[in-house]
């Protein structure tokens, strides 16, 4: 059964608000934190909480867990919001803690939602009063901890990653919520198809807030039939979840896990997972010319001279996303995404860049070796400039082997080692060849000393 955790005052109430459970058997889903013999778990059922973390996606049940440690322990809730509050809220919230423990001898739960977006000194005013007891600290946040909370934080609170809820523990909040004759919805006859519930539970995307708000929207769109029972028609059903999209936060921590899969699919040569993250973005709301933009770095990166089509065919379906848009822009991103995902994989030039830029800013910065200088004027002839240069095409083969065009100090530097496949294996064997003429040279201007 579930109740309000508080008793309701005057006033409308989401159904989301009245459905939150009154104890740890009416909560759906993780249950990987909330198994018996889990921490989380026997903290809640012995009440005995401690200072914690909650990372989770929204609708999740990360407030509903707060309430429900404050709950088993009979402790004091003080409830802020990241986002509404500041150093002068907190303060006065630690103020009624104070109270409440001289007052009472009772405990306070303090949870901020949102706590990612307190800033280091608002998150450093929690420290010392988690320290001395004052308050038993719960945070919420969507966003990955290691990244926007403060390490000291971090190490006075257990981290709990919740998961976005699968359809089975979605279609129990559904069940419950129109069983539910307190609450919920169990007063009226409604009738919902097997099929219809499931359309709901997917279009919740594992957030159990969105599929509650859901069903109370449906709930004025029944219509009644004999014996009082009320319906809803397909059509209505469909015009409801029009416009449903998954859960995708633009620049948040799953905006990133997304981009990094996709680009995994791809360097792992997996073709029909890489068009699926493609299909999840794009679903998602995901801006269209950030996956091209994204597609062309993958082409350089993993691909390379593998196969250079592939820059080019990303470059073009770039193009073609801006020029055409949706939905003709994004049939060409899917293309360059199978093209990639099939092209033969390199990361030489990845390499080789990065291993370059690491000499260019840890060496001196050397000049231009003399015989490799332009010398245009007549001055610049007679400091020789150019003296000694080997023009590349009046050498056999249009190779002047041996020469080095580095500077002195690297002169023996090689960042480039192209793989054994695509067209780089041609390349390999080619370069291969090259060194072995600087080889002999080398060996030839020892012989005459030169």
């Amino acid at each position: 059964m579930t109740m309000p955790l508080f008793q309701q005052t005057r006033g409308y109430q989401p159904l989301a608000a009245r459905m939150r459970p009154l104890e740890i058997a009416a909560y759906a889903g993780q249950e990987h934190i909330l198994g018996p013999g889990k921490p989380l778990y026997e903290a809640i059922t012995n009440g005995q909480p401690h200072s914690m973390i909650l990372w989770g996606p929204p609708g999740t049940g990360k407030t509903t867990l707060a309430r429900l440690v404050a709950q088993s322990a009979n402790a004091h809730l003080e409830s802020l919001s990241a986002v509404l509050s500041g150093v002068k809220e907190i303060r006065a919230a630690i103020e009624r803690a104070q109270d409440q423990r001289s007052a009472h001898g009772r405990n306070t739960v303090l949870f901020v939602d949102e706590v990612h977006r307190f800033n280091k000194s608002q998150q450093d005013a929690f420290l010392p009063h988690i320290e001395d007891g004052t308050v038993i600290f719960i945070g919420a946040t969507t966003e990955n901890p290691s990244f926007e909370l403060n390490s000291a934080l971090l190490s006075r609170a257990r981290v709990y990653v919740l998961k976005s809820l699968d359809q089975p523990a979605l279609l129990r909040v559904l069940e419950l919520a129109l069983s539910d004759q307190t609450n919920g919805l169990g007063q009226r006859k409604i009738r919902l198809s097997g099929q219809q519930k499931q359309q709901l539970a997917l279009a919740a995307d594992g957030d159990a807030r969105r599929l509650l708000n859901l069903i109370e929207l449906a709930a004025d769109m029944l219509e009644p039939v004999a014996d009082g029972t009320e319906v809803l028609s397909d059509a209505t059903l469909q015009q409801l979840l029009q416009g449903s999209v998954r859960r995708f936060d633009k620049g948040g921590d799953v905006f990133h896990e997304q981009i990094s899969v996709l680009h995994k699919a791809v360097r792992g040569s997996s073709p029909d997972a890489a068009l699926y993250w493609l299909c999840r973005m794009l679903d998602g709301g995901c801006d269209p010319l950030y996956v091209a933009r994204r597609l062309v770095r993958m082409a350089s990166e993993d691909i390379g001279n593998a196969d250079p089509r592939a820059l080019q065919l990303t470059l073009n379906a770039w193009d073609v996303q801006q020029r055409l848009g949706s939905p003709e822009g994004e049939l060409a991103l899917a293309q360059a995404v199978l093209y990639l995902a099939c092209a033969p994989k390199s990361n030489a030039v990845y390499t080789a860049y990065n291993t370059a830029r690491a000499d260019v800013q840890s060496n001196p910065t050397d000049e231009v070796p003399m015989h490799l200088r332009n010398a245009p004027t007549g001055l610049m002839k007679n400091l020789d400039y150019g003296k000694g240069y080997r023009y590349a095409h009046d050498e056999p083969g249009a190779y002047a082997a041996g020469e080095n065009y580095f500077p002195e100090s690297l002169q023996d530097r090689s960042y480039y080692h192209p793989v054994d496949r695509g067209l780089e294996d041609q390349i390999r064997q080619k370069l291969a060849y090259l060194r072995g003429l600087d080889a002999q040279s080398s060996q030839q201007r020892y012989k005459t000393g030169e």
